[in-house]
């Protein structure tokens, strides 16, 4: 336990690509009703040998230091990545340098994979994802406290 506290501190120290994306091609946001956790990802594509590839990935969180860490790490994993090879990894992978997450903290990288899915389900589909742009970009903390989040789909984790 004590070589995962460290490698948790090292991730926090200087989380990776954390904030909105303002250019996203499609944004995933997810909650996990067991912890209280949200966490919201954004996707950038580009085309590489004539495949779409995540060119950058971004995400804002709202929940414990593993959600962030974990998240912070699947955002530098993503990269380069085609969105077949993003849609078949796993929590466990997604998590990175962090390790197997403990079993009260598994839950902060499923987390992170279904906002990873719902990004990739949305940049498939024919609706346009983007976050609405208005004079004051909402943040995730904003659009939570709403009643109905315009634009924003929350999909409820499986606890078990």
């Amino acid at each position: 336990m004590e070589d995962f506290e460290t490698r948790l501190k090292q991730a926090l120290e200087s989380p990776q690509n954390q904030g909105e994306m303002t250019d996203a091609d499609s944004v995933g946001t997810v909650g996990s009703p067991d912890c209280g956790d949200m966490l919201r990802m954004w996707l950038k594509f580009t085309e590489k040998d004539g495949q779409k590839v995540i060119d950058r990935a971004s995400f804002q969180s709202f929940g414990c230091q593993t959600a962030i860490a974990v998240a912070s790490m699947a955002t530098e994993i993503l990269k380069g990545k085609t969105m077949e090879q993003a849609r078949a990894m796993k929590a466990s992978e997604l998590s990175g340098e962090l390790g197997a997450l403990p079993p009260m903290k598994i839950h902060c990288g499923q987390l992170v994979e279904g906002a990873l899915k719902e990004a990739l389900d949305g940049a498939t589909s024919a609706q346009p994802t983007r976050t609405p742009t208005t004079s004051t970009p909402e943040t995730l903390s904003s659009q939570m406290q709403q009643s109905r989040p315009a634009g924003v789909t929350i999909r409820l984790l499986d606890p078990s």
